[in-house]
């Protein structure tokens, strides 16, 4: 059932080198309740695609990489012809359920077509893409409490749900058995987000199989494969600004992006600064940002974590110096 000092590369799309202390792969949860019983002292790593984190150093501990499986159609006291729930069990590959969602006409998930990852990982991070958050969706979260063994279900409103953010990085004691999705059995497009509908421009009513094809086009147009080309898709978080901040940069950018907030706040666009501090396409060694996206990090054949980490720290201080603006990076680093 363990395995010891376990080569992580494959187990990180960055395919950086670390060697774990104790590894397990957890089939279901009395399988996964029996490792955490037998290393109690252990530091706990748990692993889904393992595609929004890296590796700068071994991991002295125990990583649990489940592989529980399945999808199903459950029932609520709110049930109704209109909707539809599905409880989706962790480990299943994200965009897999995207298309099953899609097959099915289950309407919901469909902008975050072609998102690497699991279904796991999906709520931790609130994974989001083309005017969509995977919170918009999701009425229940199951999870393990690693200390108490005990199963927890955490609502909509239990998860915290913000920008790119949940209590599940709040709080990391807790592994996610499954994720419940309520779906829509119909669907309307609704105009969102610019690159999308420029892509659906010709179509007049686009169904949810041509949004979610239009979104896998762009994605491939815009975005290096991480089988191909080792990165972790968006390397940091859109930042927030002030009007004031945004005035001031606009006077010399006027194609600044702006997406005014409810609290007073603007998101603009963290790979528009990158470009502009300089960064886009450029490489440092074997690391760079990718030419097509100035957003993402791409590894061209380092297995050393620490010289991402040397490369990302470039891009924040070009940027801070350039826009007094402070990139946080959206991947874990460890």
């Amino acid at each position: 059932m363990y395995q010891y000092n376990t080569q992580l590369k494959p187990y990180n799309s960055f395919r950086t080198e670390a060697l774990a202390k104790i590894f397990c792969e957890p089939t279901d949860i009395k399988q996964l309740r029996q490792c955490l019983s037998d290393h109690p002292l252990e530091t706990k790593l748990i692993l889904g695609g393992g595609c929004n984190l890296f590796f700068t150093k071994n991991f002295e501990g125990l990583v649990i990489k489940p592989t529980m499986l399945g999808i199903r159609e459950v029932s609520d006291e709110s049930d109704d012809s209109e909707h539809v729930f599905l409880e989706v069990m962790g480990s299943e590959d994200w965009d897999n359920l995207v298309e099953y969602c899609v097959d099915k006409g289950y309407a919901g998930l469909e902008n975050l077509s072609y998102i690497p990852g699991t279904v796991g990982a999906s709520p931790v991070q609130n994974i989001g893409a083309y005017g969509a958050e995977v919170k918009d969706c999701i009425h229940e979260v199951v999870a393990l409490n690693m200390e108490t063994l005990e199963v927890v279900s955490f609502s909509n409103a239990e998860c915290e749900f913000a920008y790119r953010d949940s209590i599940f990085k709040k709080q990391d004691n807790y592994i996610i058995i499954s994720v419940v999705f309520l779906l829509n059995r119909s669907y309307t497009y609704t105009p969102k987000y610019a690159d999308l509908n420029k892509e659906l421009e010709d179509v007049s009513e686009p169904t949810i199989r041509e949004v979610r094809d239009a979104v896998i086009r762009i994605r491939q147009r815009k975005l290096p494969n991480e089988k191909e080309l080792p990165n972790c898709g968006s390397f940091f978080k859109n930042p927030y600004i002030t009007e004031q901040v945004a005035e001031s940069i606009s006077k010399e950018y006027p194609d600044l992006p702006l997406y005014p907030l409810p609290n007073g706040l603007i998101k603009t666009s963290a790979a528009f600064l990158i470009d502009r501090a300089g960064y886009k396409g450029k490489q440092i060694g074997q690391i760079g940002t990718y030419p097509k996206q100035a957003l993402i990090i791409v590894n061209y054949g380092s297995t050393d974590g620490n010289d991402i980490v040397f490369f990302m720290k470039e891009i924040q201080q070009a940027v801070a110096d350039k826009f007094n603006i402070n990139l946080e990076p959206e991947v874990r680093i460890l």
